[in-house]
């Protein structure tokens, strides 16, 4: 049992917070989850930690692997653009370009013959490379090392004896008589890398403080136009429809705000039919509740015992409570369409058959006072669909136009095919309808501030046609101008032809 239901056994009335917090119990919703502002907060923060162990694996621990094959690679570049711009008949026509490859990468660039005799040189490693020996170039031992290799190349790490350093032997073929030897050193970077290090230290705190001070910003931005969408949604709970909801500058918060509002006056709209669907019933049925209690005191008082006047008085009882049932009745009918408690009786029907059918019942009313139904009909037509239901729709249809016929008492029903359906016209030259109440005409027991309490049927007609030709998909509608008269109309599909 629920919060509500236990307050209500016991006579207690809810608050408002309280009944949000019934709700939110009876949707499972929970209490200690984060708000938006920690979760944004907590994101922001968990995704710079990420990047900043990502650059700190990437320049710190694999810097010395990458720097030793960039080196590689450097090595590489080198020897391919000796290759291109070698000459075989004129060697030395490419000592510029060694010259400068060997100063731009501080290294030691030879070309040898294939008995390993120097032919083009270049040292910018201060006579300490591994090509150099007592001053010369001690080439033959690597020259065999290159002719006896299938690939035609090797590459080698050698230590600087002196220094201690890291060093590259890369030889190559070059064409058909000639070796390329390049010898680069691998400076240290552990003193690079304790700088990095301390300067990452100072860039992770600054970059988790700027991230805590956006993240802190971007939340409350984020955050402040749903805390106030939240506050107007606990008002409209309370019973404020006028309740205006604020967006937030920007597109999602701005669709949602504006959904919310369309949402509060629907629902002031719904608020305002139902008090006066309330009203509506309260007065029809005080009148004939109160017809029947005063005739059948009349008859318990008066004429008890006179059967002419207490034929006379049963009669009105009578007639009330038809009125009364036919309330009623039609409450409960439109209940049951409008939740789909009712299924449709589709078959095939001559719709001038339907519509002599429908006017037969006015044979009567026209007899007695003295109304005129004109019928203008068209080709006949054999149509599908709910025959009784659309005869409820042209029966409401009329009644309406014989509560408005004014003193005219003239009503038109007329016929008009059109390429896949029927339309069923009916039309009453009265009073009218102001244009702007005429889309609320088939809301719920909408009636019009100048009908007549003593008018045919009981109000909720229209409402009955509206989810009638719902359940149908069909069109219907209404046109009218004020002093004018009336046009409400209908359409019936046809039956689909063999062919």
């Amino acid at each position: 049992m629920t919060l509500s239901s236990r307050c209500a056994e016991w006579g207690i009335s809810l608050t408002t917070s309280d009944k949000i917090k019934d709700l939110k119990k009876r949707l499972k919703i929970k209490e200690k989850t984060l708000s938006l502002h920690s979760t944004i907060s907590i994101y922001l923060l968990v995704f710079i930690a990420g990047i900043l162990i990502i650059v700190w694996f990437f320049q710190i621990f694999t810097l010395g692997f990458y720097y030793e094959m960039s080196t590689k690679i450097k090595i590489r570049k080198m020897a391919n653009a000796i290759s291109l711009a070698f000459d075989e008949n004129y060697p030395l026509s490419v000592r510029d370009v060694i010259e400068d490859l060997a100063y731009n990468n501080t290294a030691a660039i030879v070309i040898a013959d294939l008995n390993g005799n120097a032919v083009v040189t270049a040292d910018f490693m201060g006579g300490y490379s591994a090509l150099t020996k007592d001053g010369g170039f001690n080439l033959f031992r690597y020259s065999s090392d290159v002719l006896n290799s299938s690939s035609g190349h090797f590459m080698f790490e050698t230590t600087n004896e002196r220094f201690g350093t890291t060093e590259y032997l890369y030889g190559v073929r070059l064409h058909d008589h000639y070796i390329t030897f390049i010898n680069t050193s691998i400076e240290p970077i552990g003193p690079a890398v304790e700088i990095l290090k301390e300067q990452y230290v100072f860039i992770s705190l600054l970059t988790f403080l700027l991230a805590i001070f956006i993240s802190t910003a971007l939340a409350r931005r984020l955050s402040r136009p749903f805390k106030q969408i939240t506050q107007g949604a606990e008002a409209l709970a309370s019973g404020d429809y006028t309740t205006h909801f604020e967006g937030g500058g920007y597109t999602e918060v701005d669709e949602l705000a504006d959904a919310l509002n369309f949402a509060a006056s629907e629902i002031l709209k719904v608020d305002s039919l139902r008090n006066d669907l309330i009203a509506n019933v309260s007065h029809d049925l005080r009148t004939p509740l109160t017809m029947i209690k005063a005739y059948a005191e009349m008859i318990r008082d008066l004429s008890g015992n006179n059967p002419e006047k207490r034929e006379e008085h049963l009669s009105v009882i009578i007639d009330e409570s038809d009125r009364l049932s036919e309330l009623v009745n039609n409450l409960l009918e439109l209940s049951k369409l409008q939740n789909g408690a009712i299924e449709l009786d589709r078959r095939q029907f001559s719709v001038q058959e339907f519509i002599s059918s429908v006017l037969a019942r006015y044979q009567v009313l026209s007899e007695r006072e003295g109304y005129k139904f004109e019928v203008e009909l068209d080709e006949d037509v054999i149509c599908f669909g709910d025959e009784s239901r659309l005869a409820q729709v042209l029966y409401n249809f009329i009644n309406n136009a014989v509560n408005y016929s004014g003193e005219s008492r003239r009503i038109i029903v007329r016929q008009k095919n059109l390429k896949e359906t029927v339309r069923i016209e009916v039309v009453d030259f009265g009073v009218g309808i102001a244009r702007e109440r005429l889309p609320q005409i088939f809301d719920r027991y909408y009636r019009d501030e100048r009908t007549k309490r003593d008018v045919i049927g009981s109000g909720l007609g229209l409402s009955i046609v509206k989810e009638i030709m719902r359940m149908h998909g069909l069109r219907f509608g209404a046109q009218s101008e004020l002093g004018k008269g009336s046009t409400f109309w209908f359409e019936i599909q046809k039956m689909p032809s063999e062919d």
